[in-house]
């Protein structure tokens, strides 16, 4: 069984809900990325967008993935956009599984419609163009992952199955 499992994913494709689902079934820790950041930062994602800019903020979010991928028997879940540094995807590929969840960018206006935290959908833009247009910009970014899971119009338990069936392959 893998040390660690990584959820990398585009914003709204479940990674939280699965992340902390999978971890309770396998028994391992959970971490969530944006959460540690908040934590480390003392203000919310917004708010650090807002007053120190994306720059400052993937500089953190790379050092708290560096601290987390070193953890034992966790599940840690990425802001969608941890995989626009090379070298964070470099550094989840060698310390542990990468599991990217997808979804239709018609269910992930569905479900981040009223998250008003989330910085990079604060735009005049429709927020079906903006998630189409980053979801274009950050096509192939998610594809180094071991397993791609879709998250669409599927229960919580029905994608965990899939995750720990193809875990249990991996491992042998």
């Amino acid at each position: 069984m893998q040390e660690r499992l990584f959820l990398i994913g585009f914003m709204g494709t479940g990674k939280t809900t699965v992340g902390l689902a999978l971890a309770n079934e396998l028994k391992y820790a959970f971490y969530d990325s944006d959460q540690e950041i908040v934590k480390r930062e003392g203000m919310e994602i917004s708010q650090l967008f807002a007053s120190k800019g994306e720059a400052y903020f993937r500089q953190v979010e790379a050092a708290v993935l560096s601290e987390l991928s070193r953890l034992p028997k966790s599940v840690i879940t990425t802001g969608g956009g941890v995989v626009l540094k090379q070298a964070n995807r470099q550094l989840m590929q060698q310390s542990g599984y990468v599991v990217a969840l997808s979804a239709s960018p018609e269910e992930i206006v569905r479900r981040v419609e009223q998250d008003r935290s989330r910085p990079l959908l604060q735009s005049e833009s429709d927020l079906k163009e903006r998630v189409t247009e980053l979801m274009r910009k950050r096509a192939g970014l998610y594809d180094f992952a071991n397993l791609t899971v879709a998250t669409t119009d599927r229960s919580v338990e029905s994608i965990i199955a899939e995750i720990k069936q193809n875990l249990s392959i991996s491992s042998h």
